[in-house]
């Protein structure tokens, strides 16, 4: 058996590469100066927060070979920008340390308006952005109002015979003139692509009005109610000891046949009035409502909507009085619209009238020889008194129109 004794090199030149030697930082010649780091011009800042990094990135350049410093200097840059930030003043967390360009996919989609939100409709789910239902004089940012939008307070190039702005969008039937005043104090009526919101502001007949999906959506709310007032009762404001029509508006006289299904609030008697007189001797349909387009449809100067009367009468009609109760009379010294009255029975006549001129069908029959004795509203427009109890009440139903 031979045994073989193996030598360990010696020296460096058996193995064909030389010995890695490590330079001892407390024997080096102080007298020399450190060579420079490569550092990004733009890193000062991160420079002066890493010391330590700095000092030992010298070194390792130092004692490395090339090939190690690239990846050395490499990693160096990391470090300095890490906390690097841009031009803008963001952080910075790409690794190039290029400034952060602008996201694509925003550029990709439409920019909204700037300000206020001009929606043209209501909105489509109420888990959206909330607003105040009931719109305050002010212009609170939590009503719509942003101070950011152009606002205009006279318009150039109007004159002073022009109409004011809300009576244009009541004429318009946009709304009645109350509501036009709450929008346009609250910003939200658009003239001519400017956001008007001073009161009293002239346009011209012709011009471009835009309405925003915040006054949309409240007026959406407003309700509109259907009462059979009984006697007794005055249809407006209280006066000579008479309740108003409007204290019978109360959960307990809703009509339990009622197929809207809404519930009374009681947030509805807020800003709820008739639209249209019933004196306090008669009975039937009246209509309490808080949207001003169904009140200026109803009463307005230029209404001509149907109401629909049975009247029972007392006395002797006079010769050709029929023909005179339909066209033919005056009050107050103006002539009465054409008007269409014909027998129900023998004691008891239908008026279907345009107008509604103070106590006019009882001041009617007395001019031909006959006295009122009842009188009933059975029908408005194309709503109808129906099957509903006297004393109750129910909302109007989507369908119904006047």
């Amino acid at each position: 058996m031979t045994t073989i004794k193996l030598k360990a090199p010696t020296s460096g030149s058996d193995t064909g590469r030389k010995p890695v030697r490590r330079a001892d930082p407390s024997k080096r010649d102080r007298t020399k100066p450190l060579p420079k780091p490569v550092i990004r011009t733009d890193d000062t800042r991160a420079e002066a927060s890493a010391p330590k990094d700095r000092e030992n990135t010298r070194r390792d350049k130092a004692e490395y070979p090339d090939e190690k410093r690239i990846k050395i200097e490499r990693n160096a840059d990391h470090r300095t920008t890490k906390n690097k930030t841009d031009s803008t003043g963001q952080r910075n967390h790409r690794f190039d340390g290029k400034p952060r360009e602008a996201d694509t996919r925003q550029a990709e989609k439409p920019a909204k308006q700037a300000g206020l939100d001009m929606r043209d409709t209501p909105r489509r789910e109420k888990n959206e952005p909330q607003y105040r239902q009931t719109p305050r004089r002010g212009g609170k940012v939590r009503d719509g109002y942003d101070a950011s939008v152009k606002r205009v307070t006279t318009i150039p190039t109007v004159s002073s015979e022009l109409p004011r702005l809300s009576k244009v969008m009541a004429e318009r039937g946009l709304c009645s003139r109350r509501e036009a005043d709450n929008w346009i104090v609250n910003g939200w009526v658009k003239v001519n692509g400017a956001v008007v919101d001073t009161l009293g502001t002239r346009v011209a007949p012709d011009a471009e009005i835009l309405i925003s999906g915040y006054a949309k959506e409240h007026q959406a709310e407003n309700v509109t109610i259907l009462l059979h007032k009984p006697v007794g009762f005055v249809s407006g404001q209280a006066e000579d000891g008479y309740e108003p029509a409007a204290v019978l508006i109360k959960p307990e006289n809703q009509w339990p046949e009622d197929t809207t299904k809404k519930t009374f609030k009681r947030g509805i008697l807020k800003g709820l009035a008739p639209a249209g007189r019933l004196d306090i001797d008669s009975t039937g349909l009246l209509v309490l409502t808080q949207d001003g387009r169904v009140a200026r449809h109803l009463i307005g100067e230029d209404s001509s909507v149907e109401k629909e009367y049975l009247v029972r009468v007392e006395g002797e009609l006079s010769e050709n009085g029929l023909k005179k109760l339909n066209h033919g009379l005056s009050l107050d010294g103006a002539a009465l619209k054409p008007a269409k009255v014909s027998w129900q029975n023998e004691d008891q006549l239908r008026f279907v009238l345009r107008e509604g001129k103070k106590r006019q069908i009882r001041r009617m029959c007395e001019l031909v020889g006959l006295q009122v004795v009842g009188l009933k509203r059975i029908r408005i427009g194309s709503v109808t008194l129906g099957k509903l109890p006297m004393g109750q009440w129910r909302y109007l139903r989507a369908d119904e129109r006047f």
